[in-house]
């Protein structure tokens, strides 16, 4: 006797959202990771995400710590080291 069992189709996972809020208009929105950028400093004041505000307009920058950075990153925010001048 064979047993056979039909597993439906899985759909392509949708794009990943996060969420953000502009500190300029008070606006909260969703954005895709290619709306962001992540920068990675030598410490912890030369690290963080930027994007510009969908509501306004308004270039935003904020700090990253070890938990933003490890979402952004798998979820495919694009990427920079930043390295200090020698």
């Amino acid at each position: 006797m064979t047993i056979t069992t039909a597993c439906p189709p899985q759909s392509a996972p949708g794009p990943v959202l996060f969420r953000a809020g502009c500190p300029h208009c008070r606006e909260n929105f969703e954005l895709t990771a290619g709306a962001l950028r992540l920068a990675i400093g030598g410490s912890a004041r030369t690290t963080f995400y930027s994007f510009s505000c969908p509501a306004c307009g308004e270039a935003v920058r904020k700090p990253a710590g070890d938990r933003i950075v490890e979402l952004l990153t798998t979820g495919g925010v694009r990427t920079m080291r930043l390295h200090a001048a020698r």
